[in-house]
Protein backbone atom coordinates (compact mmCIF):
# COMPACT_ATOMS: atom_id res chain seq x y z
CA UNK A 1 0.00 0.00 0.00
CA UNK A 2 2.84 2.29 1.04
CA UNK A 3 4.76 1.57 -2.46
CA UNK A 4 1.59 2.15 -4.22
CA UNK A 5 1.11 5.52 -2.79
CA UNK A 6 4.66 6.60 -2.93
CA UNK A 7 4.26 5.85 -6.51
CA UNK A 8 1.48 7.63 -7.24
CA UNK A 9 3.17 10.63 -5.52
CA UNK A 10 5.73 10.16 -7.96
CA UNK A 11 3.89 9.86 -10.91
CA UNK A 12 1.68 13.26 -9.87
CA UNK A 13 4.84 15.26 -8.24
CA UNK A 14 6.50 14.52 -12.65
CA UNK A 15 2.58 15.34 -13.93
CA UNK A 16 3.42 18.35 -12.24
CA UNK A 17 6.77 19.34 -12.75
CA UNK A 18 5.91 18.87 -16.55
CA UNK A 19 2.95 21.21 -16.77
CA UNK A 20 4.68 23.94 -15.08
CA UNK A 21 7.30 24.08 -17.92
CA UNK A 22 4.27 24.61 -20.53
CA UNK A 23 4.37 28.17 -20.80
CA UNK A 24 2.21 30.45 -23.39
CA UNK A 25 3.61 33.54 -24.80
CA UNK A 26 1.84 36.15 -26.69
CA UNK A 27 2.36 37.46 -30.30
CA UNK A 28 4.39 40.17 -29.08
CA UNK A 29 6.63 38.25 -26.96
CA UNK A 30 9.81 36.52 -26.61
CA UNK A 31 11.13 34.18 -24.29
CA UNK A 32 15.56 33.99 -23.85
CA UNK A 33 16.11 30.95 -22.50
CA UNK A 34 18.82 30.11 -20.53
CA UNK A 35 19.91 26.39 -19.86
CA UNK A 36 22.12 25.76 -16.74
CA UNK A 37 23.48 29.19 -16.88
CA UNK A 38 24.31 29.02 -20.87
CA UNK A 39 21.82 30.90 -23.34
CA UNK A 40 20.63 28.50 -25.88
CA UNK A 41 18.26 30.98 -28.15
CA UNK A 42 14.60 32.34 -27.96
CA UNK A 43 11.48 31.09 -27.88
CA UNK A 44 7.75 32.06 -29.07
CA UNK A 45 5.20 32.82 -29.73
CA UNK A 46 2.70 30.91 -28.74
CA UNK A 47 2.99 27.61 -26.72
CA UNK A 48 6.51 26.23 -25.53
CA UNK A 49 8.27 24.13 -23.33
CA UNK A 50 10.77 25.30 -20.74
CA UNK A 51 12.47 21.87 -19.07
CA UNK A 52 11.81 22.72 -15.42
CA UNK A 53 15.10 23.31 -13.01
CA UNK A 54 17.32 22.68 -16.12
CA UNK A 55 15.69 26.01 -18.32
CA UNK A 56 15.28 29.56 -16.95
CA UNK A 57 13.11 32.08 -19.34
CA UNK A 58 13.50 35.84 -19.27
CA UNK A 59 10.35 37.14 -21.30
CA UNK A 60 11.06 40.32 -23.58
CA UNK A 61 7.98 42.55 -25.44
CA UNK A 62 8.94 43.44 -28.91
CA UNK A 63 6.05 46.12 -28.41
CA UNK A 64 6.99 49.93 -28.79
CA UNK A 65 8.05 51.86 -25.91
CA UNK A 66 7.13 55.32 -25.76
CA UNK A 67 9.17 56.84 -23.14
CA UNK A 68 9.26 60.16 -21.66
CA UNK A 69 12.88 61.76 -20.77
CA UNK A 70 11.89 64.50 -17.95
CA UNK A 71 13.15 67.82 -18.17
CA UNK A 72 16.77 68.62 -18.34
CA UNK A 73 18.44 71.90 -17.65
CA UNK A 74 20.58 72.59 -20.92
CA UNK A 75 23.65 75.57 -21.50
CA UNK A 76 23.34 76.52 -25.43
CA UNK A 77 25.64 76.82 -27.27
CA UNK A 78 24.76 80.71 -27.01
CA UNK A 79 24.82 80.78 -23.76
CA UNK A 80 20.68 80.21 -22.59
CA UNK A 81 19.93 78.37 -19.23
CA UNK A 82 16.99 76.19 -20.80
CA UNK A 83 14.86 73.33 -19.41
CA UNK A 84 13.94 70.64 -22.31
CA UNK A 85 11.61 67.85 -22.16
CA UNK A 86 11.50 65.20 -24.81
CA UNK A 87 9.81 62.03 -25.73
CA UNK A 88 11.38 58.54 -26.93
CA UNK A 89 10.05 55.56 -29.26
CA UNK A 90 11.87 52.48 -29.66
CA UNK A 91 11.53 48.43 -29.07
CA UNK A 92 14.05 45.44 -28.91
CA UNK A 93 14.27 44.10 -32.31
CA UNK A 94 16.78 41.46 -30.68
CA UNK A 95 15.87 39.77 -27.80
CA UNK A 96 18.71 37.89 -26.82
CA UNK A 97 21.41 40.87 -27.12
CA UNK A 98 18.47 42.89 -25.02
CA UNK A 99 19.17 40.42 -21.98
CA UNK A 100 22.53 39.56 -22.36
CA UNK A 101 24.39 42.60 -23.58
CA UNK A 102 22.90 45.25 -20.41
CA UNK A 103 21.53 44.48 -17.91
CA UNK A 104 18.07 46.61 -17.87
CA UNK A 105 17.76 47.91 -21.14
CA UNK A 106 14.97 50.20 -20.59
CA UNK A 107 17.43 52.24 -17.92
CA UNK A 108 20.16 52.41 -20.01
CA UNK A 109 18.16 54.05 -22.94
CA UNK A 110 16.42 56.56 -20.41
CA UNK A 111 19.63 57.37 -18.91
CA UNK A 112 21.39 57.98 -22.42
CA UNK A 113 18.42 59.42 -23.93
CA UNK A 114 18.98 61.91 -20.84
CA UNK A 115 22.85 62.45 -21.62
CA UNK A 116 22.52 62.99 -25.27
CA UNK A 117 19.91 64.99 -24.86
CA UNK A 118 21.88 67.50 -22.85
CA UNK A 119 24.77 66.82 -25.15
CA UNK A 120 23.00 68.07 -28.46
CA UNK A 121 21.20 70.94 -26.90
CA UNK A 122 24.59 71.97 -25.80
CA UNK A 123 25.74 72.64 -28.60
CA UNK A 124 22.73 73.92 -30.74
CA UNK A 125 22.35 77.89 -30.95
CA UNK A 126 18.75 78.88 -29.03
CA UNK A 127 17.56 80.19 -32.20
CA UNK A 128 17.97 76.34 -34.03
CA UNK A 129 16.64 74.81 -31.04
CA UNK A 130 13.15 77.20 -31.92
CA UNK A 131 13.04 77.14 -35.21
CA UNK A 132 14.93 73.86 -36.53
CA UNK A 133 13.37 70.83 -34.49
CA UNK A 134 13.50 68.19 -36.71
CA UNK A 135 16.66 68.42 -37.87
CA UNK A 136 17.74 68.62 -34.05
CA UNK A 137 15.00 65.33 -33.57
CA UNK A 138 17.05 63.49 -36.50
CA UNK A 139 20.21 63.71 -35.10
CA UNK A 140 19.12 62.68 -31.66
CA UNK A 141 17.80 59.87 -33.16
CA UNK A 142 20.80 59.01 -35.28
CA UNK A 143 22.86 59.54 -32.24
CA UNK A 144 20.46 56.98 -29.61
CA UNK A 145 20.10 54.38 -32.27
CA UNK A 146 23.84 53.88 -32.61
CA UNK A 147 24.30 53.68 -29.05
CA UNK A 148 21.43 51.39 -28.69
CA UNK A 149 22.04 48.78 -31.65
CA UNK A 150 24.69 46.54 -29.48
CA UNK A 151 21.67 46.30 -27.08
CA UNK A 152 19.35 45.24 -29.57
CA UNK A 153 17.08 47.91 -29.21
CA UNK A 154 16.04 50.09 -32.36
CA UNK A 155 15.28 53.77 -31.77
CA UNK A 156 12.91 54.96 -34.07
CA UNK A 157 11.93 58.77 -33.38
CA UNK A 158 12.57 61.25 -31.28
CA UNK A 159 10.74 64.71 -30.42
CA UNK A 160 11.69 67.22 -28.55
CA UNK A 161 8.48 67.96 -26.27
CA UNK A 162 9.10 71.17 -25.15
CA UNK A 163 11.56 74.16 -24.23
CA UNK A 164 10.82 76.32 -21.08
CA UNK A 165 12.41 79.54 -21.45
CA UNK A 166 13.48 82.22 -18.88
CA UNK A 167 10.96 84.70 -18.36
CA UNK A 168 13.38 86.82 -19.17
CA UNK A 169 14.08 85.34 -22.45
CA UNK A 170 10.45 85.28 -23.23
CA UNK A 171 10.31 88.85 -22.91
CA UNK A 172 13.47 89.39 -24.56
CA UNK A 173 11.71 87.53 -27.76
CA UNK A 174 8.57 89.32 -27.15
CA UNK A 175 10.16 92.70 -27.82
CA UNK A 176 12.02 91.25 -30.77
CA UNK A 177 8.81 89.72 -32.45
CA UNK A 178 7.46 93.50 -31.45
CA UNK A 179 10.16 95.38 -33.54
CA UNK A 180 9.96 92.95 -36.17
CA UNK A 181 6.53 93.29 -36.98
CA UNK A 182 6.78 97.26 -36.56
CA UNK A 183 9.33 96.57 -39.11
CA UNK A 184 7.91 94.64 -41.60
CA UNK A 185 4.60 97.19 -41.25
CA UNK A 186 6.72 100.26 -42.30
CA UNK A 187 8.12 98.20 -45.29
CA UNK A 188 4.96 97.28 -46.52
CA UNK A 189 3.78 100.96 -45.67
CA UNK A 190 6.65 102.70 -47.70
CA UNK A 191 6.06 100.35 -50.63
CA UNK A 192 2.24 101.10 -50.43
CA UNK A 193 3.58 104.86 -50.68
CA UNK A 194 5.91 104.10 -53.29
CA UNK A 195 3.36 102.26 -55.50
CA UNK A 196 0.60 104.88 -55.08
CA UNK A 197 3.79 107.69 -55.85
CA UNK A 198 4.19 105.87 -59.39
CA UNK A 199 0.33 105.47 -60.03
CA UNK A 200 0.34 109.34 -59.81
CA UNK A 201 3.64 110.01 -61.32
CA UNK A 202 2.03 108.17 -64.37
CA UNK A 203 -1.55 110.24 -64.22
CA UNK A 204 0.40 113.31 -63.79
CA UNK A 205 2.34 112.23 -67.47
CA UNK A 206 -0.88 111.80 -68.97
CA UNK A 207 -2.89 114.40 -68.19
CA UNK A 208 0.25 116.60 -69.61
CA UNK A 209 0.04 114.93 -72.73
CA UNK A 210 -4.19 114.96 -72.67
CA UNK A 211 -5.16 118.41 -71.70
CA UNK A 212 -8.78 117.41 -72.16
CA UNK A 213 -8.02 114.68 -69.39
CA UNK A 214 -7.15 117.90 -66.99
CA UNK A 215 -10.43 119.00 -67.90
CA UNK A 216 -12.51 115.93 -67.11
CA UNK A 217 -10.94 115.59 -64.15
CA UNK A 218 -11.74 118.76 -62.66
CA UNK A 219 -15.76 118.48 -64.47
CA UNK A 220 -15.79 114.80 -61.72
CA UNK A 221 -14.63 116.57 -58.73
CA UNK A 222 -16.89 119.28 -59.37
CA UNK A 223 -19.66 116.67 -59.25
CA UNK A 224 -18.59 114.83 -56.47
CA UNK A 225 -18.09 117.92 -53.91
CA UNK A 226 -21.81 118.89 -55.55
CA UNK A 227 -23.22 115.38 -54.21
CA UNK A 228 -21.37 114.82 -51.13
CA UNK A 229 -22.23 118.99 -49.75
CA UNK A 230 -25.89 119.81 -50.34
CA UNK A 231 -24.78 123.15 -51.00
CA UNK A 232 -24.37 124.94 -53.83
CA UNK A 233 -20.57 125.74 -54.76
CA UNK A 234 -18.68 128.40 -57.31
CA UNK A 235 -15.78 127.79 -58.71
CA UNK A 236 -14.28 129.80 -60.81
CA UNK A 237 -13.53 128.23 -64.91
CA UNK A 238 -10.78 129.87 -66.90
CA UNK A 239 -11.77 130.53 -70.30
CA UNK A 240 -8.76 128.10 -71.41
CA UNK A 241 -10.51 125.00 -69.75
CA UNK A 242 -13.69 125.59 -72.02
CA UNK A 243 -12.17 126.04 -75.05
CA UNK A 244 -11.55 122.30 -76.09
CA UNK A 245 -15.45 121.75 -75.93
CA UNK A 246 -16.33 124.95 -77.90
CA UNK A 247 -13.86 124.02 -80.59
CA UNK A 248 -15.46 120.46 -80.57
CA UNK A 249 -18.75 122.02 -80.97
CA UNK A 250 -17.99 124.03 -84.09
Amino acid sequence: MLGFSATTLLVLFIIVIMVAGIKILNEYERGVIFRLGRCVGTKGPGLIYVIPVLDKMVKVSLRTVVLDVPPQDVITKDNVTLKVSAVLYFRVVDAVSAVNDVENYLYATSQLAQTTLRSVMGETDLDEILSDREKINAQLQKILDEHTEPWGVKVSNVEIKHVDLPVEMQRAMAKQAEAERERRAKIIAAEGEFQAAAKLADAARVISTEPAALQLRYLQTLSEIAVENNTTTIFPVPIDMLKGFFNSKS
